[in-house]
């Protein structure tokens, strides 16, 4: 922890990100105001490029929604406004009173102001959303729970603060990913499961695999020759970022590996960790080796499912993509070795050899710590005590 700790006041960012009207992108007074809509009408207007047919050809016309709307958020509030929604948006998605986003484009070199459709207004099913997953979690879990879900705030904070305006600023990946992630752990598996010895042997479980999956990703990135740079959004971040835009994107990919880690890899070494304590209580008499024997038979039903977990994760994220390359026909070699499905190949594989290497190394620890304490002292809480 002091390592991380340090690691992170040497690497603290400096440097604030880079604006959208600072890069060119974007457009000096536009806001983004709240309304509410009061009716729609279809017109006909010119079809554009993504009007195009399965068949190649573009129309002439299309129908098109025009969305009326009062603004009730911002000065203009109260302005009754018409805006085009998007082209897949039908009046059934927007009846009266659906609230939605707009940007206000204010009256500038002689040309007057213009409204635009900008998103929905989630907020409110969001947070609904949210506060019943805290409810719940506080009803079914209690107060492990939600201190868990503090530890998921911290988490989030340490990663908006700390790791990612440091990849902005052009730090080293690797170890951002590895001291942000290393501070993150600490603070969760504490939280979430009480200051123990099993605890601290699920968090050195957790740091190992870490280290490995962060070495395993660059390791594979650089003989892939992967650049970070597979799609749209990454050449757009990669000029936002400047002259160091191509190796921020590296960085990205390979912080995004160890990230991507983290909870597959808490769930499973927790799990040894406690696997091991319930076998030294059940066996008072057990030998070290008989602990690790017993704990590596759960561990390998674990490792099995939790591959299926990681592989069907990343197939449910790109499934559009999937969706995409079957329609064009593209052979399978060739799309595999794409970039795009590159970096998720590396990706999964560098945390799935992690989460292996990790599960027998937390059982060996944990089989040789269990052993070494009296029986009565290993309770099931995780907040046990230390003597």
């Amino acid at each position: 922890m002091l390592a991380a700790v340090v690691g992170m006041v040497l690497t603290w960012p400096h440097t604030t990100a880079p604006s959208m009207q600072a890069a060119g992108l974007g457009d000096d007074g536009v806001t983004y105001v709240a309304a509410t809509v009061t009716g729609t009408h279809q017109e006909q207007c010119d079809a554009t490029i993504e009007d195009r047919l399965p068949d190649g050809t573009e129309p002439d016309k299309v129908e098109c929604l025009k969305v009326l709307a009062t603004v009730t958020s911002g000065p203009q509030r109260g302005t009754d406004i018409e805006v085009w929604a998007t082209a897949t948006t039908t009046p059934a998605d927007v009846p009266a009173g659906t609230r939605i986003i707009v940007q206000h484009y204010p009256a500038a070199d002689g040309s007057p102001e213009t409204w635009a459709w900008s998103d929905y207004a989630r907020t409110v099913p969001l947070a609904t959303f949210a506060l019943a997953f805290v409810l719940l979690v506080a009803l079914v879990a209690r107060w492990r729970g939600l201190l868990a879900i503090l530890g998921l705030v911290i988490a989030f904070v340490v990663i908006w603060l700390y790791i990612l305006p440091g990849l902005i600023a052009g730090e080293n990946a690797v170890v951002l990913a590895l001291c942000g992630s290393a501070v993150i752990m600490v603070v969760v598996l504490y939280l979430a499961h009480g200051f123990s010895l099993r605890t601290s042997t699920a968090l050195l479980g957790t740091l190992t695999g870490l280290v490995l999956i962060g070495g395993l990703g660059a390791l594979g990135a650089h003989a892939a020759h992967l650049s970070g740079v597979a799609s749209e959004d990454d050449f757009r971040l990669a000029s936002l970022l400047g002259d160091n835009g191509a190796g921020a994107l590296r960085g990205v990919f390979l912080c995004g590996v160890v990230l991507a880690g983290l909870g597959v890899l808490n769930d499973v070494t927790v799990t040894q960790a406690s696997a091991v304590w319930e076998l030294r209580r059940a066996d008072p008499t057990v030998s070290w080796r008989g602990l690790f024997d017993g704990g590596m038979r759960i561990g390998r039903d674990h490792i099995a499912s939790t591959i299926y977990t990681i592989a069907f994760a990343y197939a449910g994220a790109s499934l559009p993509v999937l969706l995409l390359l079957q329609i064009y026909g593209l052979p399978l070699a060739q799309t595999l070795t794409g970039g795009q499905f590159a970096q998720e190949i590396v990706r999964t594989l560098a945390g799935s050899i992690g989460l292996v290497l990790a599960i027998p190394f937390t059982t060996m620890i944990a089989a040789v710590v269990a052993r070494s304490r009296p029986a009565e002292t290993l309770t099931t809480s995780g907040h046990s005590h230390l003597h």
